[in-house]
């Protein structure tokens, strides 16, 4: 919950951005278990969607219990995307950003316009990046060097490696992270369950599927490989410029 300092600034939690190293990454079903694991929790989740898109934020909604908002700079400036965030940040007690394709895809061309990055930085969030490592294991520190030293600015606060095997594998696998300087943040195990199914072109909205299931098992995985009380420490108290007008 926020904590109005007055005319010009409100106090919130940094948002926790859920970003992936691509499409596909499993951004989404983490992004979703992340919001249906604190919700069960009692607190109150603000969720929202880098981009214009309109199908995953159905699933936010199912998940959360809450309307969630795009964060779109194509749309809007970068002023009136940061308040349409602290507005729809203010009344609840954590704000879950899912990120749009991979981390740095935006708009064509150089630069992070439009990107998931773009929206981390202007925002303040902290980056948890998505990784699915079903078939790397000591590959996945050259890519998190990567993906961690490309733009200082839009600073790694962790991983969440996703379809991962066996206790080995997951072990393997945290060596790579510990090599690279970023920390493991927790462990998604491949399940039939847990894959959310594929969507053609992005027309089937949730509300159109039986998702109540999904969503359970999407929270219990995010209840027992993420470690749940170290995300929440990432999004520590900011004071954010704010001009209620």
């Amino acid at each position: 919950m926020n904590d109005s300092l007055g005319k010009g600034a409100i106090r919130l939690r940094r948002p926790l951005v859920i970003a992936g190293t691509a499409s596909g990454a499993g951004k989404t079903a983490v992004a979703i278990g992340i919001m249906a694991a604190l919700t069960r929790r009692g607190l109150k989740v603000a969720p929202f969607k880098v981009g214009p898109d309109y199908i995953d934020p159905g699933y936010h909604q199912a998940a959360t219990g809450r309307a969630p908002r795009n964060l779109d700079t194509w749309l809007r400036d970068d002023a009136g995307m940061r308040e349409n965030f602290l507005r729809g940040a203010a009344e609840a007690d954590v704000s879950i950003i899912e990120g749009v394709m991979g981390l740095f895809d935006g708009r064509a061309g150089a630069g992070n316009a439009g990107s998931t990055a773009e929206a981390a930085v202007l925002l303040e969030g902290a980056l948890v990046l998505v990784v699915d490592c079903a078939r790397m294991s000591r590959s996945l520190a050259a890519l998190l060097h990567g993906f961690a030293t490309f733009d200082p600015a839009a600073r790694l606060a962790g991983v969440i490696l996703n379809n991962t095997g066996s206790d080995r594998h997951r072990a393997m696998l945290a060596d790579a992270a510990a090599e690279a300087g970023v920390p493991v943040l927790g462990a998604i195990p491949r399940r039939p369950e847990l894959k959310m199914e594929s969507r053609h072109l992005g027309l089937v909205a949730a509300a159109e599927t039986e998702c109540g299931e999904l969503i359970d098992n999407l929270a219990a995985a995010v209840e027992e490989g993420v470690d749940l009380e170290r995300l929440l420490a990432l999004a520590e108290t900011l004071d954010y410029a704010w001009s209620d007008g």
